[in-house]
């Protein structure tokens, strides 16, 4: 698709802008984008049609992509000097894709928000590198290689970020069950 695209076939492109719009607005959402999460995903993309050049052959793109999302979202975030509460990610993070089956049981649908809202307040207690690699690894479900690409990590320090988040995690959460940490998927 990356060689239809450098080639100058334009639809090409609008494919992958399709196909992996939703998970850069939950991106951008997770890592505190808020309200500007369409602003820094158009630019995002623009910014990776730009750096196609850049982009090595036999890479995934979602990972690299994510890469330009996090930058611009920290970019933006910086820019406004202003603090995204957990309630405002949980809010884009709603409006940017369904996080639950509107089939689903309306009790264990307020269930999981709650969990959601819950754990959202509990990244905020985490540094910016562990918040970082708890929302690409799980909440963006990106697997351990994508998630160390997309940092830009090694993957060992992508195990042992993952290992000390999740152990934080579980001393803000004792009463939720969460993923073991740094294993593969």
């Amino acid at each position: 698709m990356i060689a239809r695209v450098r080639a100058g076939e334009a639809e090409a492109y609008a494919e992958l802008v399709r196909a992996f719009t939703g998970v850069a607005l939950r991106a951008a959402a997770a890592l505190g984008a808020g309200a500007d999460a369409e602003d820094v995903v158009q630019q995002s993309f623009f910014k990776a049609y730009r750096a196609l050049g850049r982009f090595r052959d036999g890479s995934a793109f979602k990972p690299w992509l994510l890469s330009i999302v996090a930058n611009e979202t920290r970019n933006t975030v910086r820019s406004a000097a202003r603090h995204r509460s957990a309630a405002g990610r949980e809010a884009a993070l709603t409006e940017a894709e369904p996080l639950i089956p509107a089939s689903a049981d309306p009790a264990v649908a307020a269930v999981e928000r709650e969990r959601r809202a819950a754990l959202l307040a509990a990244l905020d207690h985490l540094g910016e590198d562990h918040r970082r690699v708890v929302t690409y690894r799980y909440l963006l479900e990106l697997d351990e290689a994508e998630t160390a690409e997309a940092l830009g990590w090694p993957r060992g320090t992508v195990k042992s970020r993952l290992n000390r988040a999740l152990r934080k995690l579980e001393r803000l959460l004792p009463d939720q069950r969460l993923p073991e940490g740094g294993e593969g998927r």
